[in-house]
């Protein structure tokens, strides 16, 4: 794994709508900029091999940061995204996270149970970034539906790929939508109504 540099965001949020949270909320994304191991090499069948030998160091090195920062208890919502630089494929950059070899790191260390939401895509260096997340326990919640914005300067290269986790200690400062839960026993009743 060649490791060009790791990245931290953190944003608290404390007003939304102009008015004041009950408390800030909290997000922090940890996203590893690293030389795609596909990069000049054509097409290639075979992506298994790189994905076993980079993508359960990768969760480790960025699951272990993102605790350093917000305790495992704390972490409400979470999620993936990676970006591959121009030169590669969108199937490098899935390659890197839709792995339960890199997901499940993440996952088990904060406790989740529901799939890490996620963001795969191609982008040159500078570009914004988004990475959704979702409630750790309830994927139904649409309160913790939120997304991390974030951007590197000079990353992706080109032959580089843009891996990153990210976590929230809650979700929407003042949510106000029902959850899908309601949605379904709402529509459910209009049906047989």
């Amino acid at each position: 794994m060649e490791l060009r540099k790791v990245c931290t965001f953190i944003e608290e949020v404390r007003i939304e709508g102009g008015k004041a949270g009950a408390r800030p909320v909290t997000s922090i994304v940890v996203a590893a900029v690293l030389r795609n191991p596909w990069a000049g090499r054509g097409f290639v069948e075979n992506l298994r091999p790189e994905i076993v030998a980079i993508a359960p160091r990768l969760g480790h090195e960025l699951t272990h940061r993102l605790l350093g920062l917000m305790p495992a208890e704390r972490i409400e919502s979470y999620g993936k995204a990676a970006a591959v630089g121009v030169a590669g494929e969108i199937e490098h950059a899935s390659a890197m996270i839709h792995t339960l070899r890199f997901g499940n790191v993440f996952r088990d260390a904060v406790g989740g149970t529901t799939y890490l939401e996620f963001c795969n895509t191609r982008n040159a260096p500078g570009a914004l970034l988004s990475l959704p997340m979702m409630h750790k326990s309830e994927n139904g919640r649409r309160s913790h539906f939120i997304t991390a914005n974030f951007q590197i300067a000079d990353g992706p290269a080109a032959d580089e790929i843009v891996v990153a986790i990210g976590a929230a200690d809650g979700g929407r400062v003042h949510p106000r939508i029902a959850d899908r839960f309601q949605d379904m026993k709402e529509m459910e009743q209009e049906t047989a109504g």
